[in-house]
């Protein structure tokens, strides 16, 4: 058991998995569909509900993901949603910001500059759900990639999730096509999850791990094949609406528990 969380971690039964299970199916749609969300619903489980240090909920939803991001994206391979360039330019960055992010949050307090990055989310999930309305969206190549990469790689690792809503958003911001956005984000967080991972275990090592990982785990696994599918059928108008509707509800619940 952690110390400090008071509560009893050595349940394996069905009936303590499946509320994790259902946890894991449902944020691996969303985050299979719409490029983000996984980190952040799992993360605020973890922490908010269970009672785990931050750095620990981190490490578990990285693990976790290491698997869920390795079938989601080969799903968005088989499915023509990666777009190849975008995601080498994106991938290094993203892991040097992973594993620094990931150093520090071991180190010290990361939760300084959460309510300033939260705030940035909700104003950009504002901005997509305005243009999703009222703007017709034009496809366009985009013009900042790798500096996204390297700041989403590090808030995902320091605040257990933020590669989708940072990374995603903003270059569907850029006019990018939102199933290149989503399958290439995806693709390389599979990446970004397994460096980020390394780095945690190697400062915390593996003990710990328990029911919450196992459950997440198990849903995730089976939902990621879904999300490439409907990432490929919705709209682009509807898609912009829909991540700017997730970002607003889940950075404006982070942004009031992080000032509170």
């Amino acid at each position: 058991m952690p110390q400090g969380t008071g509560v009893d971690f050595s349940l394996t039964t069905i009936e303590a998995l499946l509320p994790f299970i259902l946890v894991g199916f449902g944020a691996q749609i969303v985050d299979g569909a719409l490029g983000m969300a996984f980190g952040v619903i799992c993360n605020t489980l973890l922490v908010a509900v269970i009672g785990l240090a931050p750095a620990r909920a981190s490490a578990n939803v990285h693990i976790v993901e290491t698997f869920t991001t390795a079938v989601s994206g080969i799903s968005h391979v088989l499915h023509g949603n990666v777009d190849r360039r975008l995601f080498l330019r994106l991938l290094i960055p993203g892991m040097i910001g992973g594993i620094t992010g990931a150093y520090l949050l071991t180190n010290l307090d990361g939760e300084t500059v959460k309510p300033y990055v939260l705030g940035y989310l909700v104003a950009v999930g504002i901005y997509l759900l305005v243009r999703g309305l009222l703007f017709p969206p034009k496809s366009k190549k985009p013009k900042v990639v790798e500096p996204l990469g390297l700041v989403g790689g590090f808030l995902d690792a320091a605040g257990g999730g933020g590669w989708g809503p940072i990374v995603t958003s903003n270059l569907l911001v850029q006019g990018v096509e939102p199933r290149k956005v989503v399958g290439t984000v995806n693709s390389v967080e599979f990446f970004l999850t397994l460096t980020v991972s390394a780095t945690f275990i190697f400062h915390l090592g593996l003990k710990d791990f328990a029911t919450a990982t196992l459950g997440l785990l198990i849903g995730g696994v089976i939902a990621a094949p879904f999300g490439a599918i409907m990432a490929k059928k919705i709209p682009t108008k509807t898609m912009l609406i829909l991540v700017g509707t997730v970002l607003v509800i889940t950075s404006t619940y982070g942004f009031i528990r992080a000032v509170l």
